[in-house]
């Protein structure tokens, strides 16, 4: 199940960008984290998606959302313009940003290419 993060548990689960300028990932597994609004027609369309991979990804990957309505401060640390906008967080590595309502199959291929899991 994706969980939801507010700025607060977002610096402790994910990056620490308050104390931190250089990327320090906090998590103990790879995640996704999904910068969404209530009121995003695409957003709807990939929430259903990311509740699926959640599922088939339990115990290797976490998927997070972060509402931008509510966490201004948060979408505003990482630039986040258009939604929906999707942080892959590999650990150890740079995390990667992508855009737009990408369909099942391409995010597959980026959980597996970018955060290096496998089903």
């Amino acid at each position: 199940m994706t969980e939801l993060l507010t700025k607060e548990t977002f610096l402790k689960k994910v990056f620490n960008f308050v104390d931190n300028k250089e990327w320090k990932f906090e998590g103990d597994k790879p995640c996704i984290i999904d910068f969404y609004a209530d009121w995003c027609g695409p957003c709807k369309m990939v929430a259903p998606i990311l509740e699926e991979l959640s599922e088939e990804y339990k115990g290797k990957i976490d998927i997070y959302k972060v509402d931008t309505e509510a966490e201004t401060e948060l979408s505003a640390a990482f630039g986040i313009r258009s939604i929906p906008s999707m942080l892959f967080c590999p650990a150890g590595e740079q995390p990667q940003m992508a855009q737009g309502a990408l369909p099942k199959h391409n995010l597959e291929e980026i959980i597996k290419d970018v955060l290096k899991v496998e089903k």
